[in-house]
């Protein structure tokens, strides 16, 4: 890695040595993951933010009101050869079809890349073909980013995909009992989720307008929305997914139904969630205390809880930050694997 020019304290007060840092910098500054990460990296012991740039090459430098005190930078226009020069590890928070065009060259410069976008989420060509037409080149060491279940993928991976707010919500929660095979087979997994409105970008809609959303909450991308792909890819077996839009500005809850054998007991659900995260830095076992967005808001935690009747219907429960948890708090987690640090740098 290379070196920086300026020292940075820790959370300690440790002055870092210079050959420590590690250069990072962000594409897509001025969007809500976007100002989360540089929020995040701004304070991080173990790396120096050099750049932080917009998502168009022609947009007008400007800084961030509310990170004031906390990041006195100015973005810049987007400057790809910019980008590759000036950083060891590159955070893209931008629209699927520049992250595809942007992350393969930076990976030939030798940067690594987290991309927040979903460019490089789906492993399928025909998936990809059909839910990301715009990404036409899958670099080599493409890691898919849900942390907890793929850190060794992770570690030494050139690119990162950073996975979905809605399927980081989905999958951690269905991960444990798909691995134990608790699940009835040929049986549905329902996936119904909740998400606030800056789950849909800064971009503005009608659908996300506040006249809107206010006061109202409504179903979206029914049989139709590429987080189902995802999610489908993570269980390994067919998913019916909805969303809604929630009057909320951050935070997803999602409720899964699934079924386990008659006479599953709460003391076997419990003892399989515990063995899979054990000390799993930011999973949150509640168990029958049903989690809330409240709990999980602006941390990068993920909650999940979970009733079980005789019959062997299950009722999970599973809450994040969608702005943190379901991006660029999670994408932070995934850089500190990636340099070996404690996971939890820079996000407790």
């Amino acid at each position: 890695m290379h070196t920086v020019l300026h020292p940075k304290r820790g959370p300690a007060g440790v002055v870092a040595s210079q050959s420590s840092l590690t250069r990072v910098a962000v594409a897509g500054a001025t969007g809500y993951a976007g100002q989360e990460l540089v929020r995040l990296l701004a304070r991080h012991p173990a790396v120096q933010l050099t750049a932080a740039m917009a998502s168009g090459t022609s947009s007008t430098p400007r800084r961030l009101p509310a990170l004031a005190r906390l990041w006195d930078g100015v973005v810049r226009p987007l400057a790809p050869d910019a980008l590759a020069a000036e950083a060891d590890i590159v955070f893209l928070a931008l629209p699927d079809q520049a992250a595809a065009e942007l992350a393969p060259s930076l990976v030939d410069a030798g940067v690594r890349v987290i991309d927040l976008s979903g460019a490089f989420r789906l492993r399928e060509a025909a998936q990809r073909a059909r839910w990301y037409p715009e990404t036409h080149r899958m670099p080599e060491g493409v890691a898919y980013g849900l942390t907890e279940r793929e850190r060794d993928q992770v570690a030494g991976a050139r690119l990162v995909a950073n996975p979905g707010c809605y399927p980081t919500s989905a999958l951690l929660a269905l991960a444990p009992l798909l691995s134990a095979g608790l699940l009835v087979s040929g049986t549905d997994i329902i996936v119904d989720a909740k998400s606030g409105v800056s789950g849909a970008g800064k971009t503005p809609s009608e659908r996300t307008h506040f006249s809107e959303c206010h006061g109202s909450m409504a179903a979206y991308g029914v049989f139709n929305h590429r987080h189902g792909a995802e999610i489908e890819q993570g269980a390994g077996r067919r998913v019916t997914f909805t969303p809604h839009l929630a009057p909320l500005d951050r935070g997803i809850l999602s409720t899964i139904y699934v079924r386990v054998a008659p006479g599953t007991t709460d003391e076997t659900l419990a003892d399989t969630y515990e063995r899979a995260y054990a000390g799993q830095r930011f999973v949150r076992i509640t168990g029958s205390a049903l989690p809330e967005i409240k709990h999980v808001a602006h941390t990068n935690f993920c909650d999940i809880g979970w009733r079980v009747d005789p019959s062997g219907r299950v009722i999970l429960v599973s809450v994040i930050d969608n702005l943190l948890k379901g991006a660029s708090g999670q994408a932070v987690q995934n850089m500190n694997v990636m340099l070996g640090v404690d996971e939890r740098t820079g996000l407790l």
